[in-house]
């Protein structure tokens, strides 16, 4: 049996079912996950569908971070699939984030991580591990709430302080280390010193004997993307190498984001979840 198609008949699935508009969302993702990145022609041929109504389709999946479009027009998937573990080493911040990890880790040997924000969490795309024993035991998918992650935090300082209060208002915030939050008001402290500072930090909230840095990516209008972060155990930890850690994190940071910044936001689905004066893609 060859490779999965949307000729073989999922075109008159998607005609004949009670959802037409369900069947087709997954028809595009299984069509990218069996094809590859696929242009919008590629795609209407592949499962028969009208290019108009295959457009309005592909606009909601890239909206909502099921998939991308690339520079050269190409569907692939999103960050949001990152969370069902299919191809995500093949995104290109994936691919672009290990060259830098790379350097990070030569000059470092500590754990670098990607990250990216779903929803309320905080969702490892990548990382590249430290060679010491004592070391961030994590993997790829792993979830953090993101109020009290390093790597949360410095996306989530990216949204204007009203976009954190309708998500977080009333909310009761324990970290996993079992820090309570003083409500919204010391989280907005938070995400305010981080917006100012220009990375987020992070000392045993997320884990016991864990010291995190995290720094933002953004894209060329300015929305943050994702998070670069860098995990060490406290007992490597004092005041001199924290300061040589933030400095090399916010030019790795910088590099990478100078890489990827023809990417658009994927997690967003309202304009003003972007927050402080960045732009909204086609906005």
């Amino acid at each position: 049996m060859g490779p999965v198609s949307a000729k073989s008949g999922l075109g008159k699935a998607i005609a004949g079912a009670g959802s037409p508009g369900v069947h087709a969302a997954l028809s595009v993702l299984e069509a990218i996950v069996a094809n590859g990145p696929s242009t919008l022609s590629e795609l209407a041929a592949d499962l028969k569908m009208p290019k108009s109504s295959l457009h309005r389709v592909c606009s909601v999946l890239v909206e909502r971070g099921w998939a991308f479009r690339g520079r050269d027009g190409r569907f692939d998937l999103g960050v949001r699939a990152v969370g069902l573990g299919v191809r995500s080493a093949e995104m290109p911040i994936v691919t672009t984030f290990h060259g830098i990890a790379a350097d990070l880790l030569t000059r470092h040997d500590e754990t670098v991580c990607l990250a990216v924000l779903d929803r309320d969490e905080s969702v490892y795309l990548s990382l590249e591990e430290t060679s010491h024993p004592i070391r961030l035991v994590t993997y790829v998918g792993s979830r953090t709430p993101a109020f009290a992650s390093a790597s949360g935090r410095v996306i989530l300082a990216d949204r204007a302080p009203e976009v954190v209060a309708a998500e977080y208002a009333g909310r009761t915030m324990v970290t996993p280390t079992g820090r309570r939050l003083r409500g919204l008001q010391e989280l907005q402290e938070i995400l305010s010193r981080v917006r100012a500072q220009g990375y987020a930090e992070n000392e045993e909230e997320t884990a016991v004997g864990l010291y995190s840095v995290a720094v933002p990516i953004r894209n060329a209008r300015g929305v943050v993307l994702a998070s670069l972060t860098i995990c060490v155990p406290t007992s490597r930890m004092n005041e001199d190498r924290r300061q040589e850690l933030i400095q090399d994190l916010r030019q790795s940071g910088r590099r990478l984001s100078e890489s990827v910044g023809w990417l658009p936001a994927w997690n967003a689905r309202r304009p003003e979840i972007y927050g402080l004066g960045a732009t909204a893609p086609g906005g």
